[in-house]
């Protein structure tokens, strides 16, 4: 089959991986009633016609933190990436550098930050913080992305609880990765994966996938439960250790997870450049709004003050578009290329960002605008719950 947009990579992808480890991506968390909802209110969003405008070239860059970026877009923090296609960080981050637009790397991404950025060179690479009960192992790991010249930061502070993800536990996909019976007989059911992936890691790499950027002496298989407290996410995370980050680190600090008003004010206020508004894709809390339906009210209080991202469900270049009317100036990408890599790597990556790229094309050119500036996102149409257009 001739894969034409997001939804198709996400049938072949389902194909190639084996079960556990395709719905460890692709599901939500509990009830998945947030998953269901991204997509409702993506599709319920419809853009204004205007015609007879100059359209014949649409310009879909933008600026984000001094840097022009050929669309919209940056690669968003994915942990599993180099569960889908081996090395698969550095696959999407090459396809990512191709369209020259960022690519973040996961704090528990099986590729070390130095892999990653010595494996795609040239990529622009962004670093993505959780942080651990031993805040020196935290300044440690600043230390280490400062180093390799990487200045902007995104601090995740949106999971103060392992998300209850029942499918991944059912799969035993759930991380530490339980061998059982019935995975065994999944991974066996996929011979590619099983040799393209898993074994030709453990053959490279001298072992099963481990967090690749935690300190060599904490590094603990994703079959094993992590015996050190001091490496284990921080259960107890305030406004007063985004202060603290803020001293430490002095490139371009962005908070991801904001979804209210008054936490973006506390973002502002903590000296933050930037912040996502986010969902988490559906992953985390089953009962919060989708990021769409809250970040035109958050724009509009901040976004004079910090840039704006934004991200979830998006699978169309039309709903980039969308995140960009309701006050974004870029959109965090992460299932959608994770699709990609599993069907082909870097290859697949970089078919689903041309796939988006040329959906926003279209897009542009039936609104009739000829520029995604941010200065132009308010002649945009802002049809959300909140009732704004």
């Amino acid at each position: 089959m001739k894969l034409l947009n997001v939804f198709d990579y996400r049938e072949t992808a389902k194909k190639r991986l084996p079960k556990g480890m395709f719905e460890f991506i692709d599901r939500g968390t509990e009830d998945e009633v947030l998953l269901r909802d991204l997509r409702v209110t993506l599709n319920s969003i419809k853009l204004d016609q205007h015609v007879l405008n100059d359209v014949s070239k649409p310009d879909a860059s933008v600026t984000v933190f001094g840097e022009k970026l050929s669309m919209p877009a940056i690669i968003a923090p994915t942990g599993v990436a180099g569960m889908v296609w081996h090395d698969g960080d550095i696959e999407i981050a090459r396809a990512a550098r191709k369209h020259n637009i960022p690519f973040c790397i996961a704090t528990m991404s099986m590729a070390s930050m130095e892999e990653i950025a010595d494996g795609a060179k040239g990529a622009s690479l962004w670093f993505q913080l959780y942080v651990f009960e031993d805040r020196n192992l935290t300044r440690d790991m600043l230390r280490r992305v400062r180093d390799l010249g990487i200045r902007n930061l995104l601090l995740t502070v949106d999971t103060p609880r392992s998300p209850k993800k029942e499918w991944n536990t059912r799969n035993g996909f759930a991380m530490p990765i339980t061998p059982t019976l019935r995975g065994g007989l999944d991974v066996l059911a996929h011979p590619r994966w099983l040799a393209g992936v898993l074994l030709r890691h453990i053959v490279a790499k001298g072992g099963m996938p481990t967090y690749a950027n935690y300190p060599p002496e904490y590094r603990t298989k994703i079959t094993r439960t992590a015996i050190w407290d001091n490496v284990k996410l921080a259960a107890r995370l305030t406004w007063e250790d985004a202060e603290e980050i803020r001293r430490m680190w002095d490139g371009a600090l962005t908070i991801k997870g904001v979804m209210s008003k008054s936490d973006a004010e506390k973002s502002a206020a903590v000296g933050a450049d930037g912040i996502v508004v986010s969902c988490h894709g559906g992953r985390n809390f089953d009962s919060s709004p989708t990021s769409i339906s809250v970040l035109p009210e958050i724009a509009d209080v901040v976004g004079n003050r910090l840039t704006v991202l934004a991200d979830s469900g998006v699978r169309r270049g039309s709903d980039i578009v969308k995140y960009m009317a309701a006050g974004a100036q870029a959109v965090l990408l992460g299932r959608a290329t994770l699709y990609g890599a599993a069907v082909s790597g870097e290859k697949g990556a970089d078919h689903v960002l041309a796939i988006l790229r040329d959906e926003i094309d279209h897009c542009m050119a039936f609104t009739g605008q000829s520029a995604l500036l941010p200065a132009m996102t308010s002649e945009l149409p802002r049809s959300v719950s909140n009732g704004r257009s």
